[in-house]
């Protein structure tokens, strides 16, 4: 028999207020009740599956069937070297290659993951680069999941590794110009922000402190440009930036402010060779393009490019010798924008489908006369394609090799829901042609708005799984995220939060009316704070919903918001708020998933979550799970399962992802009745 989890009183008190937290005591890292707890939660989940664990391997097999086993990425040149990467058969991870001058030239193996990650559980690299004369390649790499990186380095002429080793840092690193010298970001050892930036030379074995970020809602990131002649140094949080730069050819000079913080005023930094060019929103919620003397020492010297426009939002710029390319959305879907520096031209890319995502792939050439983006839908596996901007001539490099996969037997579709507000949310839908709308389908909604982020349109071949078994699955673009602009994220968080519950519960009961499915065949998915999404929506609707899958879900919102020492909380304020404000501490205790568990029904749930995870610790979702235990009054399915070799991404490897995805999967198919 299962034992109930333990409960050991714990109060916190905030602005008056006390709230009983019985499951506290789960934060204990490492102790034995917790790992009890966990293997026995683990227990649990693999016997309520077990009479789906045939479908479960099928899956998996059929999920890893869609996977090209020894597929390769499109070569790109970068001083003299064509550089790939290439997956053999049967092999978890990368085998990042170069070959010189040609692709005819003999392959150069510069980094083989697979030898790399032998005899570990974990391994995952976080950023590999190569310095600026082609000799040698640095690489972060991750052993464990909690996204904390060693550098190591390699010697490309004689293939030997070099003995500097660099540990417990973020893995975000950019080289100088003189070869030998890169920066690299150091994280705080309990909250994992990223605050330190060093400046380490190969071979000396003594890192330098640059600079420090003493503010604690603020992370830092080091990057370098196009042409290696620039190191820009951002500091940022969620509506705040700052950029400082340096010659990259003097590594040991002195970053320079170009524009100091200030509220609201979110930039960053583009070499345009004998300028910069600065994507801001400054004066403009979807942001503008603009442009400064390279000496430039406040925004008074900055001049406009490229306008701001209310229906166009852009998300990035990436500027070459010639011309610029943008990365926008407009009315909910991306655009590829090509602007010609000499005559201030501009174009848009265009493309067959009604609904489609796109995204310009940065060249490193910035002398590149080609543009190459990447082209994909729910239908259609990503292709990747050059154009050559002054005549048009677009050339496709490849598309994903999808075995098994048919493209004629599928259809997508774009629907919009009503929001509580009469707000108008999008909502993208894909199906095997010839589906009724009976309302008997099986369903599966995913959803996940926060932080500015997108839920898009991208080919996913394990949705076919649920796809040809009558499922319809489909993507919920609400609020809280960037699809239809600036305003669409501003609109989801903060004081608005609760716009991403009901846009996504419209979402919902929209698939219903418009019978594509009903509350008896309706499942919903969201990770970490999608988790949060489906969590709340769980509270708030638990009538609406047949299933829910949760992966690591942020679900014990005030507790985390109001402890500093959890990673990452002190930058989150500007997303959530500040509950140490009462203000913003009432509007959170409203949607905190774990400060609502109520005595009542609840659908079918699978709460999934990684032990070493550093965005969404273990014990949040632990937690929920063993209060819903206490409180629930149905006799639904609840599992719960750990990863306890994994952190927030899950298992590393190609393949083994797959195994997590599979198991969920196999626990909304049982729910429906279908078993194989």
């Amino acid at each position: 028999m299962y034992k109930p989890a333990k409960k050991v009183p714990h109060v916190h008190d905030q602005h008056g207020e006390k709230r009983n937290d019985d499951y506290h005591w789960m934060r204990e890292r490492d102790s034995e009740p917790v790992l009890e707890y966990l293997k026995q939660e683990n227990a649990r989940t693999a016997e309520a599956l077990a009479p789906v664990s045939a479908l479960e391997a099928k899956l998996f097999k059929e999920m890893r069937s869609r996977i090209k086993e020894d597929d390769s990425s499109v070569p790109v040149f970068d001083a003299g070297y064509f550089y790939y990467s290439r997956f053999q058969k049967g092999g978890e991870y990368q085998i990042h290659c170069r070959r010189k001058g040609t692709m005819d030239a003999p392959e150069e193996v510069i980094l083989d993951e697979n030898e790399s990650a032998k005899g570990l559980p974990y391994f995952a690299v976080g950023d590999a680069q190569v310095s600026p004369d082609q000799n040698i390649l640095g690489y972060s790499v991750d052993t464990v999941g909690r996204r904390i990186y060693g550098i190591r380095f390699k010697d490309l002429s004689t293939g030997r590794i070099l003995p500097d080793q660099i540990e417990a840092v973020t893995g975000n690193f950019s080289w100088a110009a003189d070869n030998k010298t890169i920066f690299y970001t150091r994280q705080d050892p309990e909250t994992l922000r990223s605050y330190q930036l060093y400046r380490y030379e190969v071979g000396s074995n003594r890192p330098e402190l640059v600079y420090e970020e003493k503010d604690t809602t603020y992370n830092i990131g080091i990057d370098v440009s196009k042409r290696h002649s620039f190191l820009f140094l951002s500091i940022q949080k969620r509506d705040s930036s700052e950029v400082r730069v340096l010659d990259a050819k003097n590594p040991k000079g002195e970053f320079r402010l170009l524009a100091p913080r200030e509220h609201q005023h979110e930039f960053e930094v583009v070499d345009g060779g004998d300028r910069f060019f600065i994507l801001t929103n400054w004066n403009s919620h979807n942001f503008r393009l603009m442009e400064a003397p390279l000496d430039a020492k406040d925004k008074s010297q900055w001049k406009e490019v490229i306008p701001h426009s209310e229906k166009l939002f852009i998300e990035s710029a990436d500027v070459f010798k010639d011309f610029i390319v943008l990365n926008e959305r407009e009315n909910g879907l991306t655009q590829v924008r090509l602007y010609d520096r000499g005559t201030g031209a501009s174009r848009t890319l265009k493309f067959p489908d009604p609904t489609y995502e796109v995204t310009a792939m940065g060249l490193p050439d910035y002398n590149s006369p080609t543009v190459r983006f990447n082209y994909q839908s729910l239908v259609r596996p990503p292709s990747v394609f050059d154009e050559d901007v002054a005549t048009q001539k677009r050339t496709l490099r490849k598309q994903r090799e999808v075995p098994g996969y048919n493209p004629e037997l599928y259809e997508s579709k774009r629907i919009w829901a009503t929001g509580t507000d009469g707000v108008q949310v999008p909502m993208s839908l894909i199906v095997k042609k010839g589906l009724k709308s009976d309302g008997s389908n099986p369903t599966l909604l995913y959803g996940y708005g926060s932080y500015g982020l997108t839920t898009d349109v991208y080919f996913r071949s394990h949705v076919l799984s649920l796809l040809d078994r009558g499922f319809v699955f489909a993507l919920a673009h609400i609020r809280g995220g960037s699809e239809m602009g600036r305003d669409w994220y501003e609109h989801g968080r903060l004081m608005h939060k609760m716009n991403t519950f009901t846009d996504f519960i419209a979402c919902a009961e929209k698939l219903v009316a418009d019978k594509y499915t009903s509350p008896a065949h309706l499942h919903i998915m969201g990770g970490s704070a999608g988790g949060l999404l489906v969590g709340a929506v769980m509270n708030m609707r638990p009538d609406l919903f047949k299933g829910v899958v949760a992966a690591v879900p942020f679900v014990d919102v005030l507790t985390t918001m109001l402890d500093e020492t959890i990673p990452l909380t002190t930058g989150e304020y500007k997303e959530w708020g500040d509950p140490r404000v009462r203000e913003d501490y009432l509007y959170m205790k409203q949607y905190s998933p774990y400060d609502n568990v109520a005595p009542k029904a609840y659908p079918n749930l699978m709460v999934t979550t990684g032990y070493h995870d550093s965005q969404v610790q273990y014990w949040e979702p632990a937690k929920w799970v063993a209060r819903l235990r206490e409180l629930k009054t149905d006799d639904n399915l609840l599992l719960f399962f750990t990863e306890l070799d994994a952190g927030h991404s899950g298992a590393s490897g190609r393949f083994e992802a797959l195994k997590t995805l599979a198991k969920e999967y196999a626990f909304i198919l049982m729910l429906e009745g279908i078993k194989e």
